[in-house]
């Protein structure tokens, strides 16, 4: 009898994958060259066994960090069932998880989709279809959209036309006509562009791709005014910094007013694709059946691991673990700023937080993979973290550790390195101190 190989050695080889994927995947990702089996908590594992502590947690997917036993517990026992129904009938999550956004977002309908650029392609369909169903009822017609300067919404179409960095933007032009982007925090140039031909204002509450950046109360009130003064939809995109992120089911929570419509993908099924458009009454009722619809957004499997995700925040109390978790990561930044004068800057909310630097970012990225740290950076000079909900003082103090190494490490090749350096990032939050009580 043929003896069973062991799991290693009938294992795949890294190098081997690296080859395949170097063959046959089209060319769109620059990655390291590790390769991840699992995880568990806040740790991925390598093909070497080798532990990582994750503070990228999969682009903020990964909230309840790796392979969470109540998540596994679902999604195995919904995959003996029924996978996939199609939305042509009920199945029995979708109500229940869609009645617990409601709950949480102060609004009052969900639309499932599969990811967050489909979430933001049904909400610009939604405030387009609500014009022009006002248009048809007498209103003067309306069809330009408004986005902000450094925005990042997604990779379709519709998405990929409000979002604002060139590089994403221009090797597929022309995009969808009728967008408009409004400077940062302008109250100004917010109100020179918005009149009675806007649809629609959409904004990230707080830019993460753009370098974690939150938007302010006093620009967030403008935008609420001006879009209920024209009747526009006013449209959050939470896909990063919604459902806890920040310490608050909502980021903008922070703010007294509420959007018209909320798009949240990202971490809302633990690692499985789904995304939502969540919407008031007034705008929620421009659809109708057979005007929108998807496939496979909100299946059975999936809405059903979305729902425990959800119940997990809430009955472990994840929102005052991010506040208080976020508190120490902060207190510690600020200690590492002080001694590193090339950090310029600490900015975010929660476990959102951008790292600015006056030198190139990616040696750090990379110095912190060699040293078992997951992070990435974006605008070239920003060091983003995105932990896990989970995380515990003790992560937070292994993290300040190591990252206080690849900072004194990485800055002695990188500030010798003649790499030109970029500009001072325009700011406008508060100091760091102050930065987990806003």
């Amino acid at each position: 009898m043929a003896k069973k190989k062991s799991s290693a050695s009938a294992r795949v080889s890294p190098s081997k994958i690296r080859a395949d994927e170097a063959r046959f995947l089209m060319n769109t990702y620059r990655r390291p060259p590790a390769v991840f089996t699992h995880g568990r908590g806040c740790r991925l594992y390598d093909s070497q066994g080798r532990a990582y502590l994750d503070f990228l947690g999969g682009i903020a997917v990964n909230a309840l960090g790796h392979a969470h036993p109540r998540l596994v517990r679902v999604i195995r026992r919904e995959a003996a069932r029924a996978v996939h129904i199609s939305n042509l009938f009920h199945n029995p999550y979708q109500a229940p998880l869609a009645r617990k956004l409601v709950a949480w977002s102060g609004l009052d309908r969900v639309f499932f989709t599969n990811s967050g650029t489909e979430a933001i392609e049904g909400a610009l369909k939604l405030a387009r279809a609500y014009a022009h169903r006002n248009a048809a009822n007498g209103a003067a017609p309306k069809t330009r959209i408004l986005a902000l300067e450094n925005s990042f919404h997604g990779r379709t179409f519709g998405a990929v036309s409000i979002t604002f960095p060139p590089k994403y933007r221009e090797p597929f032009a022309p995009l969808v006509p009728g967008v408009e982007f409004v400077r940062f925090n302008d109250i100004a140039d917010l109100e020179s562009k918005f009149d009675g031909s806007v649809c629609a204002f959409v904004l990230e509450t707080i830019q993460g791709e753009g370098g974690v950046f939150p938007v302010s109360q006093a620009f967030w009130q403008c935008a609420r005014s001006l879009a209920t003064q024209h009747d526009a939809a006013l449209i959050a995109d939470e896909i990063q910094c919604g459902l806890g992120r920040t310490g608050r089911h909502f980021a903008y929570q922070k703010f007294d007013s509420l959007p018209d419509v909320v798009t949240v993908a990202k971490p809302l099924a633990g690692g499985l694709p789904l995304g939502a458009v969540i919407a008031n009454e007034n705008f929620a009722s421009a659809f109708s059946p057979g005007m929108h619809g998807t496939t496979f957004g909100g299946g059975p499997l999936i809405c059903a691991t979305a729902l425990e995700f959800l119940t997990v925040i809430e009955q472990e109390k994840l929102l005052a673990n991010i506040r208080a978790r976020s508190a120490e990561l902060l207190a510690g930044l600020e200690q590492l700023a002080s001694r590193f004068d090339f950090i310029r800057e600490i900015r975010g909310e929660g476990l959102l937080l951008g790292v600015d630097l006056s030198i190139d970012g990616a040696p750090f990225v990379e110095e912190a993979l060699r040293r078992g740290l997951l992070i990435n950076c974006t605008h070239e000079h920003i060091l983003r973290l995105l932990p896990p909900f989970i995380i515990c003082s003790k992560d937070v103090a292994e993290f300040l550790r190591k990252f206080e190494a690849v900072l004194a490490s990485a800055s002695k090749g990188s500030q010798s390195s003649g790499k030109p350096v970029p500009q001072q990032t325009k700011t406008h939050t508060q100091p760091v101190a102050l930065a987990a009580t806003r």
